[in-house]
């Protein structure tokens, strides 16, 4: 669904935009060095489909220099490089904490319950066996569910208590905010993980005119913008992040690491790198506006590959130089 070029997108400048940090030069990927940074280690990305999205970046980057084998299955993807007993692995964690759809108070079967005080348990057993984990969440957070905290329910989105009329708790920016501490806190404390764990800023999406379920566009844009495109929501969620990732670690009582991998800002502006209409290999699927105006159906939140999605496994290289290359 992010092969823009195999789904038609007729204009091809959002793949050669490259960004220049300020007082630093960004190397290409290096995909035989990585290898053998990360020579008998295993790379794990745990969240959303965000993760997902950056885990294909790298491999598709990873394949022009050696063909992984499959060893995954549904629970797990895992990719193995045999030259170098490197595996990259994928757990799917969409708010990384703890969630059911079992009815709780006046919630009933079916919505999803977040225990914000819980993590994922799943990814936390699995931990242990990982030397780097790349982190990814957040955009769940937009969906129907309901807040928990200490078994009691605090707050919802797209959801109300039935005959309730007191404000909630706590809002989606919050939940998200307490779901990052609550994962992370967890990983800091954890006696048998000693890995390193970056944890990538909150993705910005470029819908406009609505959002994603209610019309959103990005199509048409086929260059950076001028000036970052500021959004209030990718805003606060991008302070909760940050200021529960420092809390976290300020928990750290095992041997792991933390690095915090911020990209909001700077990639606030490739609005040109999503897929918009091109989602899709269908030839006949539309990718103009119609009569009325409105827009095709189409995402602006996940990022073309080749694209700009790239550049933040050259972030993760270079973490990674630092972290394991010898001096």
């Amino acid at each position: 669904m992010q092969n823009c070029q195999g789904n038609g997108r007729p204009d091809k400048d959002y793949e050669n935009w490259r960004w220049k940090p300020d007082q630093c030069d960004l190397p290409r990927f290096d995909a035989r060095k990585f290898l053998q940074l990360m020579q008998g280690k295993t790379l794990a990305f745990i969240g959303d489909s965000v993760a997902r999205n950056q885990m294909e970046s790298l491999l598709c980057i990873l394949w022009q220099v050696e063909a992984p084998r499959n060893r995954g299955n549904r629970h797990m993807q895992r990719w193995f490089f045999h030259s170098t007993g490197t595996a990259i692995i994928r757990i799917w964690s969409s708010w990384l904490v703890h969630h059911t759809r079992d009815p709780i108070e006046d919630a009933p079967m079916g919505i999803d319950k977040l225990h914000l005080d819980v993590p994922d348990e799943f990814f936390m057993e699995h931990i242990p066996k990982f030397d780097v984990v790349v982190l990814s969440s957040g955009h769940w957070f937009a969906k129907q569910s309901v807040y928990v905290l200490n078994g009691t329910v605090v707050g919802w989105q797209l959801w109300r208590p039935p005959g309730r009329s007191q404000k909630m708790a706590v809002d989606n920016m919050a939940a998200y905010g307490i779901s990052v501490e609550t994962a992370l806190t967890a990983m800091a404390k954890h006696p048998n993980y000693t890995g390193l764990t970056i944890v990538r800023s909150y993705s910005p999406d470029h819908y406009e005119g609505g959002a994603w379920n209610t019309g959103g566009s990005c199509t048409g844009k086929v260059e950076p913008a001028a000036q970052v495109v500021r959004n209030g929501f990718t805003d606060g969620m991008h302070r909760r992040q940050v200021s529960s990732f420092r809390r976290a670690v300020e928990k750290t009582t095992g041997a792991s690491k933390f690095k915090l991998m911020d990209i909001t800002e700077g990639f606030g502006y490739r609005h040109d790198g999503h897929p918009g209409p091109y989602r899709s290999p269908d030839p006949n699927k539309i990718t103009w506006r119609g009569p009325d105006g409105r827009p095709p159906s189409q995402d602006c939140l996940h990022w073309c590959m080749p694209g700009p999605v790239d550049t933040w496994n050259e972030l993760v290289l270079e973490i990674l130089r630092r972290e394991f290359d010898s001096p």
